[in-house]
């Protein structure tokens, strides 16, 4: 097995701001709630200062309405509605958020770039850098993160209007005005930002270790995770390093024993993902032609766990099948399912709401580094942890994430004691990587695809059919992406016979529908990518342009609609969908058409 230290010069954009204005609470900083204010509510947040507390949707998004909105600066803060579990004690008593952690995190709009100075591009000592101003994503206002103790005191002083909704309202002791400014004795009073933090291009590290396949070691397999953390890590990442770790030893040893997958597989320890996906993004940047060739799956080991109540697996439907395989192979670690086997815990915890007989399993949107690889280079992924129970559990993500509190005493004593859950991810992963390196026929199933894009057409047509006036006033029609979504259907069913079928004997003709199984995720990408986002080129799937951590299916679309109704030209708007239904369209029917036999 051989071991590469790669490394990069990138840049780590921090920088000095000031600010002084009134002040004016945004409740989560969403979309939704900047149309609130500024639509209903007459509130307008240009040359404000705007507090928002953290969850729902990730910290850049927010950070970037902010700047549409024409704010001066904002401020991040984690409520206790969202960050405190009711009757367990803040760390180190329990689990929960003391008053004074404050969430770390970046704040970039990277949309995929990577390092903001060289975007597309890997960052090595060559490369032409773009100017500091000219970077990708940097915000150019002041961002500060508090914890709930100082929001309390500021929200505690809060004039103007009252919340709009109990929607708006957190749990501490304060009315949740919205401002702007301070009432009473506070009156006169301004909020002053003053953020000062160095700026400098540094060196990072990535460590790759290779173990070669014996009989098509051109077809990779990644295993990847970051190393990197805010402070001690002790969820994120170091859960998801320790089992990268643990994977690669076994691996090794079977190797040390003679054993050799079929396929090469790559391991990955990412540096910089905290920075905005850094490591992850410049070595995909480095290696695009080869892993585009070569690349069959990318499997991601970030955190382990999130929570302790049931797994969670988000990917493409290319993987459904194997992971519903894999998880009936592995015991479930949860009380009360012994003897019983990961799937049937899963599918109890948390089915499926097209299909209850089924496990939910999520479409993958960003946040961690299977981005490049999935939404630029259309290479499969797929990524498992264990969470918290979504319809219980209200608070956002676990309370003490990216805080100082974060520690191995967290793990230890609240969220694994026994070690059990990271163990069960241990072995899912393990097996994903096994089995996609090692199988004679890779294990893909394309006719999962074609019911995903059933339903993810369906949906959208859904969404569109609110607007049924303009549909036919603008001669708007489906019907090109639901013909070419039954032609998918058709072609995965067709290839499938035809696999079942092909003389296991004869390596020419299973390497042949093997590269059209690897390619086939590659065939959902444009090259010219979304509007406004040209490194997200899969056209399926995205992250949400309005929250980076949320996966959106046929996001050209999806956006092209989003808030239609508000724009000046509606002509020129319903035109633009009729262009995205014309890409989607395309690209399925030519996707479809890789997995016809081969003339």
């Amino acid at each position: 097995m051989g071991i590469l230290f790669v490394h990069w010069p990138v840049a780590t954009m921090l920088l000095f701001f000031s600010a002084q204005a009134d002040l004016v609470y945004v409740n989560y900083g969403r979309t939704e709630d900047f149309f609130k204010l500024e639509r209903e509510m007459g509130i307008n947040c240009t040359g404000k200062i705007v507090i928002a507390r953290y969850g729902k949707i990730f910290r850049g998004n927010k950070v970037k309405n902010a700047i549409l909105a024409g704010a001066q600066g904002i401020i991040l803060y984690s409520d206790p509605a969202d960050y405190c579990a009711p009757g367990v004690d803040p760390y180190p008593n329990g689990w929960n958020l003391p008053g004074g952690g404050a969430q770390r995190g970046n704040v970039l709009n990277l949309n995929g770039a990577g390092d903001p100075l060289t975007p597309g591009y890997p960052a090595k000592e060559y490369t032409f850098r773009y100017k500091v101003n000219e970077g990708v994503g940097i915000p150019k206002i002041p961002v500060h993160p508090i914890g709930y103790h100082d929001a309390e005191v500021l929200l505690r002083a809060m004039g103007g209007p009252a919340a709009p909704d109990s929607s708006w309202k957190g749990s501490l002791n304060v009315p949740y005005n919205i401002g702007p400014g301070f009432t009473g004795n506070s009156s006169t009073r301004k909020v002053r930002m003053h953020v000062h933090t160095s700026n400098k291009i540094t060196r990072i590290y990535n460590v790759i270790g290779i173990l070669r396949g014996a009989l098509e070691p051109d077809r990779y397999i990644i295993l990847g995770g970051h190393r990197d953390s805010w402070v001690f890590g002790g969820i994120d990442p170091t859960t998801g390093a320790a089992v990268l770790q643990e994977i690669v030893r076994s691996f090794g040893k079977m190797k040390m024993e003679g054993w050799r997958p079929r396929r090469t597989i790559i391991f990955a320890s990412w540096d910089a993902e905290e920075f905005g996906l850094l490591g992850s993004t410049e070595w995909a940047e480095e290696n695009a032609k080869v892993l585009q060739e070569r690349a069959v799956a990318y499997i991601n080991t970030d955190s382990s766990i999130e929570g302790n109540y049931t797994l969670r697996v988000d990917c493409t439907p290319l993987l459904n099948k194997l992971v519903y395989n894999l998880t009936k192979e592995i015991l479930s670690p949860d009380e009360g399912y012994e003897n019983k086997s990961l799937y049937e815990s899963w599918l109890e915890k948390d089915p499926s709401t097209e299909n209850n007989t089924y496990p939910r399993i999520n479409k993958l949107g960003s946040g961690s580094d299977f981005e490049a690889y999935f939404q630029r280079l259309g290479i499969a992924s797929g990524r498992a942890r264990y969470t918290k129970n979504r319809k219980a559990d209200k608070f956002s993500n676990y309370p003490v994430y990216h805080t100082v509190y974060e520690t191995f005493e967290l793990v230890e004593k609240f969220y694994d004691p026994t070690f059990k859950k990271q163990l069960t991810i241990a072995r899912l992963r393990g097996k994903l990587v096994y089995e996609l390196a090692d199988s004679q026929v890779i294990p893909f199933d394309c006719r999962d695809y074609g019911e995903a894009l059933k339903g993810y057409s369906n949906r959208i047509y859904k969404l569109a059919k609110k607007h049924e006036e303009q549909l036919k006033l603008y001669k708007v029609s489906f019907d090109p992406l639901f013909s070419a979504v039954v032609n998918f259907s058709k072609a995965a069913a067709e290839f499938h016979r035809r696999l079942e079928q092909v003389d296991k004997k004869d390596s020419l003709a299973v390497r042949i529908m093997n590269d059209q199984l690897m390619l086939i995720e590659r065939a959902f990408t444009d090259p010219l990518g979304l509007p406004g986002r040209k490194f997200y080129r899969h056209v399926i799937f995205a992250p949400s342009s309005h929250n980076k951590y949320a996966g959106e299916s046929f996001p050209g679309i999806y956006d092209a609609m989003f808030d239609i109704e508000s724009k000046a030209d509606q002509h020129e708007a319903w035109e633009e969908v009729k262009r995205q239904i014309s890409i989607a369209a395309f690209t399925v029917q030519a996707a479809a058409g890789t997995l016809k036999e081969v003339a």
